[in-house]
Order: C-alpha cells, then structure tokens, then sequence
C-alpha cells in the first residue's frame, strides 16, 4: 500500500500508510478519529485497527482526542465555517479569511501541516514576514491575535490536548498620534478637491462618521425633516459596535445631501464604469483614499479618510461640547482616544492664550 492509500477494514475504520507506517482512520459521531498503528505490517495493522474500532464503538477508549494532530488547513476550514453560521460581519469574515489564509500558505512553506506546528516559532515567523510586508504594528497585533483564536478554538473543540501557543504574548503596540486638521486646513483639503469626491470628503468633515458607514448610507436612513441620519446595520454590512444612532444634520451636511441624485438606493455613488454603466453602485473607500492621498501631497498634509473624523472630534472638544455629547454624535469612542482629543484640545487651549496674552501685553511680557 502506498503512503495515504486507504483500505477499508472494518464497519468503519481505514488504514493508510503514513511515513512507512500505518495508520487507522474512522468517523464516529460526528467526528473523525485517527490513531497510529506504530507498524509497518499490513496483517497486523488490520488486526490493530479492527480491535481499535471496537474499543470506540462499544465506547470502551476515551474518543476526546485524535491520536493524529489536526491539519492547519482543517482546523481553519472548520474556524470558518462556524464564524460564518455565527453571522460575523461581512468585514470581520474577509480579515479572518486573509490571516488564516496567509498562516496556511506560511505553514505550507515551511512544510509544516499539523495544527500543533503552530507554535512559538511559527508566531516570531509570521510576524518577522508581515514586518518585511510593510505592515503596522497594530496591524500584526490584530492578526496575532486571530492566530491565537485559531488554536484555543481548536483546544475547545477537543480536537488537540495542548495549546501550542500557551504562554503567547502580545502585547497591544502603543498608539501613536494621529493627526488632526484644522478648520481652516479641512477647508484647503476641500477646495482643492474634486467632485465627486469633494461631496463625500465634505460630508465626512461635517459629521464625524466613519467611511464606512457612509459607503453604507442609503436614502432610507435619511430624515431631512427631523435633519438626522440614522446610522444602523443592513444586510451584508454591520456598524462597528452593531448598535445604531442617530446624527445630528449640519446645515452643510443637509446641503450636500439635496445636491444629490436619488435616484438610487446609495447616497453616495461611484462614477458610471464598465462594470455600472448606470452609476448606481456604492463608492469605494479605497479608490477615494487614493484621491486624498493626492490632494494631501498638494498641500503637503499628513493623514487619512478617518482624518476628517479625528478632525470632527478634536474640534467639538476644542469648542466645549461635552465628551457625552461627542460620544452620543460620533458612536464608540474608547476613552484612552477621548483622552487624547481632550489633550489636543488643551494644548490648543494653552496656544491660544499665549497668543491672546501676547497682543494685549506684548512679546516681553512676563
């Protein structure tokens, strides 16, 4: 018999062979069941294999775990699958999908397949290439994390004894300043915009939503008589705490909002392309950080889409609206990041009653 050649023995149990040894395979409740036979002679690997089938059927050996470690590709398929009937967000699905997908070609690479082999080693490798990708600290904080998931799953499932990443640490990296723009550096961004990109990077300015939530906004969620937008999940697509609220309609927002076209489901729609000759499909938040990025470098700008959010924030705060007052307009925000638009505002505060101190008294005041 040839190495992973099969042969049925029993009511249930198989054997192959594996690295010169044989093996018993069977299915019992639901589950599949392996064990090493420790034997290279097929007559006896039979004999041990039908005594093991036994054992499982009249429920006199302990089934909780395989003799053989599962495969990584295995246990990844069956992460999946129960992410998936637990209705994760469209979102959460498509970065678990590229970690797990990016940990079993690694592991291919380094030929390794059991689950077990998912170990330290493995983490300082994974991490050691995602670096070399280019990617953010926090970036491969989030995906180690995802990793970790994959083996207490697997733990949890009966399906190893040991957790190969027991004593794991990783340690979420320090956040780091992000920018924030001034009204009058938002009001240079948008007046050097394009449409149709303007209206989205107004719109955003003016209400503090994340760019995902306006990708999702139709016209249902838009009540020019009350002047809020209802943010709340749909079908496809969740918000990021699942909860909904209810955002406050600036004057300018309610501008924009009339200058468009409703004649489709989509608030904020994409140019007619090939694809959608009619126009009529949801915009992209990637292809408009693209255009951002080049209306930055004009003025010589740091940040990103989320940029006009933290602007948002910063300048409510600047002004005196409470912090519960922010949080009811904008949704989750954690409060080690209200500490820091709070810090914002206060160095602000600091700057401009030097300023104010130095017209009334002059520079050499003490």
């Amino acid at each position: 018999m040839k190495d992973h050649d099969s042969e049925r023995i029993g009511e249930k149990v198989r054997i192959y062979k594996r690295g010169g040894q044989y093996w018993a395979n069977l299915q019992h409740r639901g589950r599949q069941l392996r064990k090493s036979l420790k034997t290279n002679n097929v007559k006896t690997a039979r004999r041990l294999a039908l005594a093991w089938e036994q054992e499982i059927l009249s429920g006199s050996t302990s089934t909780a775990v395989p003799t053989e470690p599962p495969t990584v590709a295995h246990v990844v398929e069956l992460l999946l699958t129960v992410c998936e009937s637990e209705e994760r967000a469209k979102k959460t699905m498509d970065k678990y999908r590229g970690v797990l997908q990016r940990v079993v070609e690694l592991a291919d690479a380094l030929g390794l397949t059991d689950l077990l082999q998912i170990d330290l080693q493995f983490i300082d490798r994974y991490r050691q290439c995602r670096r070399e990708a280019g990617c953010a600290s926090k970036t491969i904080h989030t995906e180690v994390g995802i990793i970790r998931q994959l083996t207490k799953f697997a733990k949890s499932r009966r399906l190893i004894r040991e957790d190969p990443l027991d004593g794991l640490k990783n340690p979420e990296p320090k956040r780091t300043p992000q920018p924030f723009w001034t009204h009058e550096e938002s009001q240079q961004i948008l007046s050097v915009a394009q449409e149709p990109q303007r209206s989205v990077y107004t719109f955003l300015n003016e209400s503090g939503m994340r760019i995902g939530e306006v990708e999702w906004l139709t016209w249902d969620d838009v009540d020019f008589k009350q002047l809020v937008i209802h943010v709340r999940p749909k079908e496809g697509w969740t918000t990021k705490t699942g909860n909904v609220r209810a955002v406050l309609m600036t004057p300018i927002a309610r501008a924009v909002l009339k200058k468009l076209s409703r004649k489709h489901r989509w608030v904020f729609t994409a140019p007619p392309s090939a694809t959608y000759p009619q126009g009529d499909h949801q915009i992209s938040g990637r292809r408009l950080l693209k255009s951002l990025k080049r209306t930055l470098a004009k003025l010589n700008l740091p940040g990103h889409l989320h940029t006009f959010r933290h602007s948002y924030i910063s300048r409510a705060i600047f002004n005196g609206v409470p912090e519960a007052v922010v949080r009811s307009w904008v949704g989750h925000v954690d409060e080690e990041t209200i500490r820091l638009y709070t810090h914002i505002a206060s160095q602000q505060s600091q700057q401009a009653m030097q300023n104010l101190h130095r017209k009334l008294w002059g520079d050499d005041a003490a």
